[in-house]
């Protein structure tokens, strides 16, 4: 009887020096494992080396780890290994606007994207109802002061811990988080901005675009620092528009190229695709 393949992701970061990819490749061959997919980067601002490969191999997790140790302490490799396609349980934080949460989850029920959404929290009951039509429990935590603030940050650690999160998606979540909350789930946390900033802030962004007449409208999906909206940067998109659109079509177009840019970027994310350099990312497509 042949035995069942397990496939397994493993993604690496270590200093640049020769033989990294010779001595990885050969562990894999003496665990008589497959490489089924490999991508490899060099970059020459940080000196490091990132690679991110996928296995067929008889090995449990367990067993693999350990027939690949001896490489991964020779090289100093800072390492993931995870099942290809295990969803990753992710929390999802929204306002009002609808539109990112229905494309997440809409992707999620249909597979499109490896994710488990065990709950939405919002600073808002609006998107309660949508919520329920996907079966996804949602709570609703005001966010008044800074007292109610540090609050849902300590329900939301609590959670976290709880429920094994391993994803923080911002879906137009209209509050900042505090600098202390950002570094302890540093890498961990996805926000979606319209590409008008730092142009048009506040409140209306799409009216002051319409008003300037802009002819580009795009979004930035980006990880999460203390420093708003300046987070290492996942994916981009934009729209080409013009002066025949009415400022409701620029929000529709708008909605559009944010909720697919942030999808894209959860994706990327839940198949460990997504490695960072420093202030900037490398994405393994």
């Amino acid at each position: 009887m042949t035995t069942p393949l397990n496939h397994w992701v493993l993604t690496f970061v270590c200093d640049d020096k020769p033989g990294i990819v010779h001595a990885i490749s050969g562990a894999i061959v003496q665990a008589h494992g497959n490489i089924t997919e490999s991508q490899q980067f060099t970059s020459t601002g940080s000196g490091k080396f990132f690679m991110r490969l996928q296995v067929e191999v008889s090995a449990s997790k367990d067993e693999f780890a350990k027939q690949i140790a001896p490489v991964t302490e020779q090289f100093g490799l800072e390492w993931n290994l995870d099942e290809v396609g295990r969803k990753i349980k992710t929390l999802v934080l929204v306002s009002k606007s609808a539109h990112c949460l229905n494309d997440l989850l809409f992707n999620q029920r249909s597979g499109q994207i490896p994710i488990e959404v065990p709950a939405v929290f919002g600073n808002h009951a609006d998107l309660a109802d949508l919520s329920s039509f996907y079966g996804i429990k949602f709570e609703s935590h005001a966010i008044t002061d800074l007292a109610s603030k540090a609050a849902f940050e300590h329900m939301l650690r609590d959670y976290i811990k709880l429920a094994g999160i391993e994803l923080i998606v911002l879906a137009r979540f209209m509050q900042v988080l505090s600098p202390e909350f950002c570094k302890e789930f540093e890498g961990k946390i996805i926000n979606i901005h319209h590409s008008f900033l730092p142009g048009f802030k506040g409140a209306n962004p799409y009216a002051q675009a319409h008003a300037r007449g802009v002819k580009l409208i795009g979004a930035t999906a980006h990880f999460v620092t203390a420093y708003l909206d300046e987070g290492p940067i996942i994916e981009q998109n934009v729209v080409r528009v013009d002066h025949g659109d009415s400022k409701s079509e620029l929000v529709a177009i708008g909605q559009d190229v944010e909720s697919k840019t942030l999808a894209q970027a959860v994706r990327w994310f839940a198949e460990h695709r997504v490695l960072l350099d420093a202030d900037r990312t490398i994405i393994f497509r």
